[in-house]
């Protein structure tokens, strides 16, 4: 008889998203085991193609709140869903709170090691260890290693060898046409630390817009979003708004499987981009890749960033600048976007 086994991450969207290759990958390489995913209700609707044996229980935190909440939950799953095993990906309050009390109920525990101090020398402001960290997959496949679940079956794609259905955004656009190019534009992030200013991105749409047989697909979410991504678009018939369509989330990523390079910002959509194999140019600002952030293969060449003595100068973007201009964000080009990108197709 094979294992129950419950996972959990809650946190934002891209951290969710980064477990996704490593917990689908335990899935197929243990098909007697049976895997429950602990999240929010929002970051549920990633696990898109899931393996038969992974279910995903989703849950409002403040409906558990407090070491009696916690206590409430663990009691629940344990009975509910036999679970012997419980692999923390998280590592916060709340999850250790259910790691102080799964052993209680005969349930073995463990939990990421996440290398907090290290981050804080790399992020500190002075006399900064400017190195590679674990990228932040690799620990959480630490987990899985430690906990004796074996993983021999690597997820470089949530759909495989194939793509998504293109019906699922049938919507938003035809489907592909032979000598297109589609380019996916990820222009937000939740801190300003991470944001490339909107007018210089305006400039990098403009430019690209003109490019032979390229569709531009901008992404956002909201009416604030949404009004910023129609002013970049200046009415162009081949970008369009991502904002307001209503495709869900498997829309979005079977769309962003049929799509050529995804620019982004460090970002749950960079991360959205590993997941279904495509390649993600992104733009580094007060944060680094060196953190262990980097999309799941992602490629150090395709970030662009400056090298800058401040930077990195927190792990998640969300702390004032210490010069107050944001130089790390304003002083990346246009240009030097729109090389990195290396889109094959001429100006008209």
């Amino acid at each position: 008889m094979g294992k129950s086994i419950l996972i959990s991450r809650f946190s934002a969207l891209g951290d969710v998203a980064m477990t996704i290759p490593v917990v689908y990958d335990a899935c197929l390489s243990n098909p007697d085991d049976t895997f429950y995913f602990l999240t929010k209700r929002h970051q549920a609707q990633l696990f898109v193609n899931a393996p038969s044996n992974l279910h995903v229980i989703s849950i409002d935190p403040a409906n558990y709140p407090g070491a009696r909440g916690m206590l409430r939950l663990a009691l629940s799953l344990k009975k509910r869903y036999g679970i012997n095993l419980y692999l923390d990906l998280h590592d916060v309050l709340r999850t250790k709170l259910l790691r102080t009390i799964f052993p209680l109920l005969g349930v073995r525990t463990y939990s990421i090691r996440k290398g907090r101090a290290s981050k804080r020398r790399l992020t500190r402001e002075h006399h900064k260890v400017l190195i590679q960290l674990k990228p932040t997959i690799e620990r959480y496949r630490d987990v899985f290693m430690r906990a004796g679940v074996s993983l021999n079956c690597p997820v470089n794609s949530i759909y495989g060898s194939s793509k998504g259905n293109p019906k699922e955004f049938s919507q938003v656009t035809p489907p592909k046409q032979e000598g297109e190019y589609w380019l996916a534009i990820a222009p937000f992030a939740q801190h300003r630390g991470k944001i490339y200013p909107l007018e210089l991105m305006a400039q990098v749409v403009d430019k690209l817009s003109t490019l032979s047989n390229i569709k531009i697909f901008i992404f956002g979410f909201g009416d604030k979003e949404e009004k910023g991504i129609e002013e970049m678009r200046q009415g162009s018939g081949n970008i369009i708004n991502m904002a307001g369509a209503k495709i869900g989330m498997n829309g979005e990523l079977s769309l962003l499987s049929h799509c050529d390079t995804m620019l982004s910002m460090d970002s749950a959509n960079m991360h959205l981009a590993s997941l279904v194999g495509l390649r993600a140019v992104s733009i580094w600002g007060a944060t680094h890749p060196y953190t262990g952030f980097l999309g799941a293969g992602q490629k150090i060449e395709d970030c662009v960033q400056l090298e800058m003595t401040c930077r990195p100068c927190s792990v998640y973007g969300n702390k004032p600048c210490m010069r107050g201009d944001y130089f790390c964000m304003s002083g990346i080009t246009p240009q030097m976007i729109i090389q990195r990108l290396q889109i094959p197709s001429r100006m008209p």
